[in-house]
């Protein structure tokens, strides 16, 4: 069994549209599941670099967030290692530059998770809305099987809440 702190981090702008992806997987995740002691799931939003001192709390680091991949919308992705720095500065997105920096001013203060980041090619992240767009919503169940494929990984055992 894991003891090493895990933290699920979803991030992006909820009023955005397909932007809010990653926060509406870490509830929708919260929502179904019990974690053990050892698992942080966060709700990131845009905090962008004012996460760094919740990012520098963990071991492992497992982001969910929309991916610009130049795919098709609802296609997912998982990157990690020495792809993260490249694959984030192509997305152009304002808390994707906030999370590299976090990453790494966490690199500087020697205390870098391990991370893998976990996404899906967004339709629209430039709507006003709260709803994901059907591209999006449609993949939600299927990212929280890429999440919890990261945590079987991780040896980290949780448990679907009854009625879940």
């Amino acid at each position: 069994m894991n003891t090493e702190h895990v933290m699920i981090l979803g991030v992006g702008n909820i009023l955005l549209s397909d932007e809010g992806f990653g926060v509406r997987v870490v509830e929708a995740l919260e929502e179904r599941y019990d974690f053990p002691d050892n698992v942080s799931v966060i709700d990131g939003g845009v905090l962008g670099i004012n996460l760094m001192g919740i990012i520098s709390e963990a071991d492992q680091l497992i982001v969910v967030d929309v991916i610009r991949n130049g795919g098709q919308p609802g296609d997912l992705y998982r990157i990690d290692g020495e792809a993260i720095p490249e694959r984030i500065r192509a997305k152009n997105s304002l808390h994707q530059i906030d999370f590299l920096e976090s990453l790494t001013l966490c690199q500087a203060l020697d205390k870098v998770p391990e991370t893998v980041i976990v996404g899906v090619e967004p339709k629209d992240i430039e709507t006003l809305s709260v709803d994901l767009t059907a591209a999006t919503a449609d993949r939600i169940d299927d990212m929280i099987q890429m999440v919890l494929a990261e945590l079987d990984r991780l040896q980290v055992v949780y448990t679907k809440k009854e009625g879940a």
